[in-house]
Order: structure tokens, then sequence, then C-alpha cells
């Protein structure tokens, strides 16, 4: 048994669909969320700039007591080998997690990836995919539109621009045949009925988020680390316009979050030198 929180950050709000499954599949435990939004966006930063950021973020969730830390990020899950974290701190990202279930999930060796610009160009989904069944192909795609349309709250089917975008960037994904599609961002499946409308039935989705959310029970679980559940909940750190944050972050979480967010400052006690 271990009562300390669980660690979880991303660049802005897109990680709040994980933490959302995190709640789900682990009711009981306590969460931590950073989302660096004083520095959002990540998925157009160089690897130097992400891992600089990545490390200043789990040394921030680190120095606050978490047994446990999620990447929510899909971006800076792709920096993850670089940062060399705490032995005494798990961290784990997205990647890995979606990798597995897609590769576990594939009827016909065919997978799709929609994911930032910095993410596609890492190649490490493809990578990760290669080492579990070499016979498999990634058909990926940035999609760099999706995360401001999602966040200025056009998410809903019948919105001319959102279906229009998104048929553009999946129609060729889906002229390969693909039969599974990784949404490689945490933003995404805010979309997901767009996206699956899209796609079609035959298309399974999977949500980054909630593999990883997955993951991080299974390892919880088989160390002994799940808390006794008599404090649950979730606190929220940002680095900038905590209003803003919880207004839009709400509609990522499912649930009203106002009036429990609280800015810090990570420049100066958190940065990496």
């Amino acid at each position: 048994m271990d009562n300390r929180p669980i660690g979880v950050f991303d660049s802005g709000l897109g990680g709040l669909t994980a933490v959302k499954e995190l709640i789900r599949v682990l009711p009981g435990e306590r969460i931590l969320y950073f989302g660096d939004t004083g520095r959002v966006p990540y998925g157009t930063r160089s690897r130097e700039t992400l891992i600089r950021y990545t490390r200043e973020d789990i040394a921030f969730l680190s120095s606050m007591g978490v047994k446990r830390i999620l990447i929510a990020c899909g971006t800076a899950s792709t920096v993850l080998d670089a940062i060399d974290p705490d032995p005494r701190v798990p961290v784990s990202g997205v990647l890995y997690a979606a990798s597995r279930k897609a590769a576990a999930a594939t009827k016909n060796g065919r997978i799709g990836l929609i994911a930032t610009a910095s993410s596609i160009r890492s190649g490490l989904y493809e990578k990760i995919i290669a080492s579990l069944a070499p016979d498999f192909s990634v058909v990926s795609r940035a999609t760099p539109l999706l995360v401001p349309l999602i966040e200025a709250g056009r998410i809903r089917r019948g919105d001319v621009v959102l279906e229009t975008v998104v048929r553009e960037y999946l129609a060729p994904i889906r002229d390969e045949g693909v039969d599974v599609l990784i949404l490689g961002c945490t933003h995404y499946p805010i979309i997901r009925d767009v996206i699956g409308s899209v796609m079609g039935d035959e298309v399974t989705l999977i949500d980054a988020g909630a593999a990883a959310a997955e993951e991080v029970k299974n390892a919880l679980t088989a160390d002994g680390a799940l808390s006794d559940g008599r404090d649950p909940g979730v606190s929220f750190y940002v680095t900038d316009f905590p209003e803003g944050f919880a207004a839009v972050g709400s509609m990522f979480l499912g649930s009203e979050i106002a009036g429990r967010t609280e800015k810090i400052d990570i420049s100066e006690k958190y940065a990496s030198h």
C-alpha cells in the first residue's frame, strides 16, 4: 500500500483525458496534474527544448512526493529515453502503451497514427511497433490543426470546420487500409466520434492516454503500491492562466475543476541547467 499521489503532466490541457481514465481505473488514488500552460505547445519544439521542459516537469512533480509519474503528452513521451529520471520515482509515457495496444488490436498489420509534428518526426511509434511485430506497417500523419480547434471548442459532429479538417487529415490514412488508428495526442479523444465517423466502424481507435492509464494501474498493482482509497481526488497546477485552464479543462476532464488550480513558477526552482 502506498498513499502517495500519482503525478501526471502535459504541456497543457490534453493530459486531462488521461487523468479522466486514471480516475476511472483507479478511483481510490490521489492525482497531481501539472499543465505547462505557460510554454504550450510542445508539439512544435526542438528535441533539445523538449528534453529540458520534460526534465523540469518531472522535477516539479517529484518534489511533490509522487510515487509514479505519467507523461500524458505524446510529444514529451518521445524524449523519455533522454531524461534519466530519479529511479525512486518510475516514469512512463503514452507511446509504448499505445503501441502495444495497437499491435495487439490489429488484424491485418496496418496501423494508422495521428499525432503532433514532433511525435511524427521522432519515428518512435514506428520503431516500437517494429520491435513488437516487424511485419506490421504504420501509416502516420501530423495533424497540427486539431489541437487549436479542440481547445477553441470545435469538438462536435456537425461542425463544418472540424469535420473538413478531420476528413482532410484522415482520408489518406483510411484509404491505406488500416484497421487500427492510434490517437497519438491526448487531445484527440475529445473528438473521437468525429474521427470514428471518418475512419468507419471497422477501424479500432486507440486512445493513448487510456492505454497508459491501464498500464499505470497494472504497474501499481504489481508493485503493491495502490492507495488505501481514503483520500482520492485531483489537484491541479499550471504555469500560466489558471482561470482559463479551469474553464476549458473541465471539458477535457468531464467534471468541474474551477477553483482548484494553482499557478506555479517552474523557471526558477525546477529549471534544468
